[in-house]
């Protein structure tokens, strides 16, 4: 059955967003868009709507995008063998050619195209491009896996100077000129560093930081770098959350002002967690003021 809200209501959401609206118009957001939200087409829809509203209010908004699932899915239909070792794809040059296929085209041109669809302007680039992403070998056993030397946003400052959205597909280069498999959730990392973002968003599959991994409830909603540090320690921060939080630290290291590890789950999650007091996951902060 569909809710009901009245005219009152709306308009009472609308001013509640005022102060977020004021606080983020003209400033850079970096989401870096994977997981559950990925696939499904509901969710992805949703993603959709909620970066063209932001861009529309006047948020500089930067999707930054992965897909492993879809890379992973194209190698068995080419009867390729997927490898991965300590949690990275061993990408040989075949599977680099793959990378780049599926996400610099299929991928990254769909999200263009979806954004186009719901009303937002959007130009597709990949970290080829103007070799924004410049990056090396970052282990041998690995293949063409890269390790950022660094990242030249140039081309991204020029998109949004002409009111595009940036659509953001993690595969490098080096002066080679060899392709490299790139994790997208440190690509969100450096990107949003290099362009002293006020906010990056990670969008995961999970609630967020749980004290209790079993526990839902147990969200943690605000950390600070030192915090996270003593969960690493404890081993309440592990497995997959590892990486994700340590890309989290490298922004806010790198002069982010904050990062939100967000439930991609959630629908709307990114207009939730930027223009509402409620948030959908958690904020990592260099220093908590509290």
């Amino acid at each position: 059955m569909a809710l009901h809200i009245t005219n009152a209501q709306r308009a009472e959401v609308l001013t509640q967003a005022l102060p977020y609206i004021q606080r983020y118009y003209g400033k850079v957001i970096v989401i870096k868009y994977g997981g559950n939200a990925m696939i499904n087409e509901e969710l992805k829809e949703q993603v959709m709507e909620d970066v063209v509203l932001l861009h529309l209010i006047g948020v500089k908004v930067v999707l930054v995008h992965g897909g492993g699932p879809e890379i992973t899915d194209t190698l068995k239909a080419l009867g390729k063998e997927t490898v991965f070792h300590n949690g990275l794809r061993v990408t040989d040059k075949e599977t680099a050619d793959v990378v780049q296929m599926v996400l610099a085209g299929k991928i990254n041109k769909t999200l263009v195209n979806l954004l186009e669809i719901h009303g937002g302007a959007a130009i597709g680039l990949s970290g080829l491009d103007g070799h924004m992403i410049k990056a090396s070998m970052k282990d041998e056993a690995l293949g063409y896996v890269g390790k950022i030397e660094s990242v030249d946003v140039k081309p991204i400052n020029d998109l949004l100077k002409n009111d595009y959205i940036p659509v953001i597909s993690t595969v490098g280069c080096d002066d080679a000129g060899n392709v490299y498999n790139i994790n997208a959730d440190t690509a969100a990392a450096f990107i949003a560093g290099a362009m002293h973002a006020e906010r990056l968003i990670t969008m995961t599959d999970i609630a967020g930081i749980l004290r209790d991994k079993d526990d839902p409830s147990s969200i943690i909603a605000e950390i600070d770098i030192a915090g996270a540090r003593r969960l690493f320690d404890e081993g309440i921060i592990s497995g997959g959350m590892v990486p994700k939080v340590e890309c989290c630290i490298e922004a806010l290291n790198h002069g982010v002002e904050s990062v939100t590890i967000l439930d991609g789950r959630v629908p709307h999650a990114i207009l939730i967690e930027t223009l509402t007091d409620e948030g959908a996951g958690t904020m990592v902060v260099k220093e908590s003021k509290k």
